[in-house]
C-alpha cells in the first residue's frame, strides 16, 4: 500500500489508565502526509475547507471531548452549504441526527453548533478566535438540530437491536447484558470479577479515513474479530469506530490479540482503496470493581 511501511512484530505499548497493555506497536504504519493532514474535507472547495477547520478548531476548544470523532460526513455537507450561501437547516438536521447516532450527548452536539455560529458570525473580526455561545446561536438552527438528534436518540432507545447492522456483531446492549452476568456469577462466588474477566478492545482514528473507509475498516475489522474469536468469547460492536470482545484471562490473550491485528492488517491492505486507513489500536482494558463503573467504563471506550 502506497505510502506505508508494516511490521508485523511482538506488541508493545505504553499504559494509560483504563487499559491494561496496549497492543499497538506490532504494526507501524508510516501514511502519505498530504492525504494524512486533509482527511475529512479533501472534497470541498477552498471556502469550505477554511471553514471547516476554523470550526473544528472552536468546538475542541469549547469541549469537544473525542477529536477523533468530530469529522463526519455531515460536517462536510453542513460547510458545502454554508460555502455556497444555501439553505444550512437541513444540513444541520442531517448532523444532528449523525451525532446522535455516533454516541455524542445534546450538550457537546449544541455546544458544537454553537462553535458552528461564532466562526461564521466572527469573520476573522476577532483575529479567528471565538468564544461559542449557544444563546447567540439561531433559535431556529438549535430547535431544528435538537429535534434531529432527539429523533435519533429516542428511536436507538425504543429499538435497541442485540446485533449491529454494519459489522454484524452484537451490540453494546447485549455486551452490558453479559458484564452484568459475569458480575452475578462472580459475586455468588466469592470471587473478584476483574481477576477472571478483562475488555479487548479494536479501534480506528475516524479522523484521517474517508466515509467509504470508515465503512469498510469497520466491516473487515469485525470479519477478523469473529475469525480469531470464535469460541465462547462475547465480541461486540461499541461505536462507530470500537469493537470489543470480553475474554477470559486464562486464554493465551497476547497470542489471540498478535493473531487479530495481523488479520486486520492483511484485510486492509488487500483493498487498494483503503489506503487511508490507519492500523487499529488493539488494546486489554481492566474490567472496574463494580458491574455500573464498567458500564460507564464502555461508554468512554465507545467514544474514542
Amino acid at each position: 500500500m502506497k505510502g506505508r511501511t508494516v511490521v508485523d512484530g511482538p506488541a508493545a505499548g505504553a499504559h494509560s489508565e483504563d487499559e491494561e497493555h496496549p497492543f499497538d506497536g506490532g504494526v507501524t504504519a508510516v501514511p502519505d502526509v498530504d492525504s494524512a493532514e486533509r482527511g475529512d474535507g479533501g472534497s470541498l472547495d477552498s471556502t469550505a475547507r477554511t471553514l471547516r477547520a476554523k470550526w473544528r478548531s472552536a468546538s475542541l476548544a469549547a469541549g469537544w471531548r473525542f477529536p477523533s470523532d468530530w469529522g463526519l460526513p455531515e460536517v462536510d455537507t453542513v460547510c458545502a452549504a454554508l460555502s455556497a450561501n444555501g439553505s444550512s437547516e437541513a444540513a444541520v438536521s442531517g448532523l444532528g441526527r449523525a451525532r446522535a447516532a455516533s454516541g455524542a450527548g445534546l450538550d457537546e452536539t449544541l455546544t458544537d453548533l454553537a462553535a458552528l455560529h461564532a466562526v461564521v458570525a466572527d469573520g476573522d473580526r476577532h483575529g479567528g478566535f471565538v468564544v461559542p455561545d449557544i444563546d447567540a446561536t439561531p433559535s431556529r438552527l438549535v430547535r431544528v438540530t435538537a429535534l434531529a438528534w432527539a429523533d435519533v436518540a429516542l428511536d436507538n432507545y425504543a429499538h435497541t437491536e442485540v446485533t449491529d447492522p454494519l459489522t454484524g456483531l452484537p451490540s453494546a446492549s447485549y455486551l452490558r447484558t453479559r458484564l452484568a452476568e459475569v458480575y452475578r456469577g462472580a459475586a455468588r462466588d466469592g470471587r473478584c470479577p476483574t481477576e477472571h474477566a478483562l475488555l479487548l478492545t479494536v479501534s480506528f482514528d475516524l479522523g484521517s479515513m474517508g466515509s467509504w473507509s470508515r465503512l469498510a475498516a469497520m466491516i473487515l475489522a469485525g470479519d477478523a474479530l469473529r475469525s480469531v474469536f470464535d469460541g465462547p468469547e462475547t465480541s461486540a460492536a461499541l461505536g462507530p469506530s470500537v469493537l470489543a470482545v470480553l475474554v477470559d484471562r486464562d486464554m493465551d490473550i497476547a497470542a489471540h490479540a498478535v493473531a487479530l491485528r495481523r488479520e486486520i492488517t492483511e484485510r486492509i491492505h488487500a483493498d487498494p482503496q483503503l489506503g487511508d486507513v490507519s492500523s487499529p489500536a488493539i488494546s486489554l482494558v481492566r474490567l472496574h470493581p463494580t458491574f455500573e463503573e464498567s458500564c460507564a467504563l464502555l461508554r468512554r471506550i465507545a467514544r474514542r
